[in-house]
């Protein structure tokens, strides 16, 4: 980290601050005119004519905190309104990479379609930005190695869009509940991050003309235009992982954090699902991103699924679109339950219940505080975005680190892997490989289209 870029933040910033308090340290960031001093680029931004706007949001967060100089988008479209919402000046690109050799940022937000998230953090990081990427991180688990390998050659700062991680009131002290024992000893945790749609085949058209289509695509396999691919890419495995990765980045880590801390992933995978009906059964996946099979242009992932991932504690995580013990009058589309031997608590991002959270004393809160405190790695309470920049400026690991998300979102694919086999897995986490599995081990990785493979197109 350059001395230089450490030093753009007045160390007021985040004095007064302390841990448990709600975000009064933003202001601060955002008032210090040192900050304007880093130079900000944006790329995937959304817009009008796109579904994906969280690209947009992050960017335009950011802002508060450093000084827009240029946008970048495959749809002219996009970069134009976004730049309007900046005062209209900002260098538009469609190419990220004439951007980054042109413009030099310091720090870049990635708000893309998934597929293209790891190969565009690793030119940026590789350019010396630091970087903040929207989740899902990544589309493979090989990919997570990488990125985890690049951020660790280059020491910049990296943080993922998962802003649960940031939630005090809710998440982290559901946290620091179950890992101090308020739930008791073997905890379970049961998810619900809703299904998704099987519709499909869809008619293709020709793409507007002021978006580039072919970059947009990118490294996954060359397709015909449609409406569909492109606004709801997240039900298409070719640049998504359905709502596994896409909830399911955001409660299975929660989950994961909660539960085993202190270890690499689980060890064995096992559950059912369905794939909408333009999958047919027993449908070669491995053919199919090896690029020697093929589906009709419709929805891909998995609509409905019920998986079991146990870790080497025992701890059990149940990952399923809506949770259900009717027995128990159980029942919710979305949120997580953890449940040990002394009860349950549920949280979603809605609230944080059950009877152990009423039980609560003053004295139990007073140490959840300090647990919380933790957890955020000596960090106040802030924004996710505040965050980031406050790890900007003193060199610290940020909430959503490439460590962590990397495990959550291995976590994901294997669960997207054992619905595509339909058989239980063994997952060996430190090798970071399948037990006697090549076939699964096949799916680890996808093969890139020509020419943007993450290591060609970060250098070329």
């Amino acid at each position: 980290m350059q001395p230089s870029r450490r030093g753009f933040l007045k160390t007021s910033a985040l004095a007064g601050a302390v841990a448990g308090s709600t975000v009064t340290a933003t202001s601060k960031l955002m008032a210090a005119e040192e900050t304007k001093k880093l130079r900000l680029a944006a790329i995937g931004v959304g817009g009008s004519r796109g579904r994906y706007n969280r690209g947009g949001s992050i960017a335009n967060d950011a802002a508060k905190y450093a000084t827009m100089v240029a946008v970048c988008d495959v749809d002219d479209l996009h970069t134009e309104e976004f730049s309007q919402k900046h005062g209209g000046n900002l260098n538009k690109y469609r190419d990220y990479r004439e951007m980054l050799e042109k413009e030099k940022p310091d720090v870049v937000t990635i708000g893309t379609p998934d597929h293209w998230h790891v190969p565009i953090a690793i030119a940026c990081l590789q350019s010396g930005a630091d970087v903040y990427c929207e989740k899902p991180l990544t589309l493979t688990i090989d990919e997570g190695k990488q990125i985890r390998k690049v951020v660790e050659e280059t020491g910049r700062v990296f943080q993922v869009g998962t802003q649960q991680r940031s939630s005090g009131d809710l998440f982290q002290k559901a946290i620091a509940m179950v890992q101090s024992g308020y739930v008791g000893d073997n905890v379970n945790a049961y998810i619900a991050i809703g299904g998704a749609p099987g519709d499909g085949p869809f008619e293709t058209t020709e793409a507007p003309d002021d978006l580039d289509w072919n970059l947009w695509v990118g490294p996954a396999a060359k397709a015909d235009y449609c409406e569909e691919r492109r606004k709801y890419f997240r039900w298409f495995f070719e640049y998504s992982g359905g709502k596994m990765t896409d909830w399911g980045a955001h409660h299975i880590d929660i989950a994961q954090w909660a539960l085993a801390p202190g270890e690499d992933g689980p060890t064995t995978i096992k559950g059912t699902g369905e794939f909408p009906k333009t999958v047919p059964a027993d449908f070669n996946w491995n053919s199919f991103f090896n690029g020697e099979a093929s589906l009709p242009n419709g929805y891909n992932t998995a609509t409905s699924f019920n998986i079991e991932l146990t870790f080497d504690s025992g701890s059990k995580m149940v990952v399923t679109n809506h949770y259900k013990r009717e027995a128990e009058n159980i029942d919710f589309p979305n949120g997580i339950l953890f449940e040990g031997d002394k009860g349950r608590i549920f949280v979603n991002r809605g609230k944080l219940t059950g009877a152990p959270v009423d039980n609560l004393t003053e004295e139990d809160n007073a140490k959840l505080d300090a647990k919380i405190a933790e957890l955020r790695k000596g960090k106040a309470a802030m924004s996710h975005m505040a965050n980031f920049f406050a790890c900007i400026e003193d060199g610290g690991q940020p909430i959503s680190d490439v460590w962590s998300h990397h495990r959550t979102m291995t976590s994901c694919h294997l669960c997207n892997i054992a619905l595509m086999l339909g058989r239980e897995l063994k997952w060996d986490p430190k090798a970071e490989r399948f037990v006697d599995d090549e076939q699964a081990n096949g799916l680890m990785s996808r093969k890139s289209r020509e020419g943007f493979s993450a290591e060609t197109h970060a250098a070329s």
